[in-house]
């Protein structure tokens, strides 16, 4: 009895430990790069606790001289554009894939499985040599179809496990209380499958709002997003690790807003959505 109640408290004592440590190297870089957004030029290259903070980090990056405005404004298009088109289009093509049935259903589901495969390296040259062709080098829309490349995809896939879990006797039902196709995809359907079209819109805007890879080729001067401004951070004694915090930092919030706001539903987006 005692071995037993020895090995139990052991055991819950291990995984509050392994919780303990997967928080802190989860947080540890937040919390640092948080510090050192508020820091002085002098204070960033120390490891002092207790510093003077100031928050002329954020002014300088929001400066005449950076203008990070201007580039959250492009960030925030290119991702809101790609959230719209991403999530009417993927949960209509998962509830086609669904519900109806016709030939090479499964292998169109697996093709567009594969493409999330595809190294982003292997297509950014056809991209470029195309965009350049049309004249669209430099521009929000080439990077929102670019970006619609791997965020329907995902939502296509991650809708339909939950059109897949939801009874088609509760589309019927509806039928037979008088509704068509469409009004019970607005009434019944959707709000039923919400958190997987929450969870989706998530992950498009995250997607789009942090990716830097197709934005570094694909723009110039006039559609630099903020992964990209914030690269060009430097002056005269090199990298501005304490401005470079500051546009870390509000890179960061949106999302970490956003997850407080969507958690319930993002934790259930993965669980149910993830079951047939």
């Amino acid at each position: 009895m005692l071995n037993a109640r020895l090995q139990r408290q052991l055991g819950q004592g291990a995984e509050v430990i392994a919780t303990l440590l997967v928080i802190f190297f989860v947080m540890f870089p937040l919390v640092w790069i948080g510090l050192a957004s508020l820091k002085n030029p002098v204070d960033v290259y120390s490891t002092r606790v207790f510093f003077q903070a100031t928050l002329d980090n954020y002014s300088a990056i929001f400066g005449p001289r950076i203008r990070l405005q201007s580039n959250i404004f492009i960030s925030a298009l290119v991702a809101f554009l790609t959230v719209a088109i991403t999530v009417p289009v993927g949960a209509a093509a998962a509830y086609v894939l669904s519900r109806h049935r016709f030939r090479g259903r499964e292998s169109l589901s697996l093709l567009i499985l594969i493409t999330q495969f595809v190294p982003a390296v292997v297509v950014a040259i056809p991209y470029f040599v195309l965009f350049r062709s049309l004249g669209m080098i430099d521009t929000p829309i080439a990077l929102v179809i670019v970006y619609l490349s791997f965020t329907l995809p995902y939502a296509i896939w991650m809708l339909r496990g939950f059109f897949d879990a939801l009874p088609v006797e509760v589309e019927e039902a509806s039928f037979i209380d008088g509704c068509n196709e469409l009004q019970t995809l607005r009434y019944v359907t959707v709000p039923l499958v919400m958190p997987g079209i929450l969870v989706s819109a998530v992950f498009a805007f995250i997607s789009a709002w942090n990716e830097f890879f197709f934005a570094l080729i694909l723009t110039r001067s006039n559609t630099v997003t903020l992964p990209i401004s914030i690269m060009n951070i430097t002056g005269v004694r090199g990298p501005q690790w304490e401005q470079l915090s500051a546009a870390g930092m509000v890179v960061m919030i949106p999302i970490l807003v956003m997850s407080l706001f969507i958690r319930k539903y993002f934790v259930e987006g993965i669980t149910v959505g993830a079951v047939k």
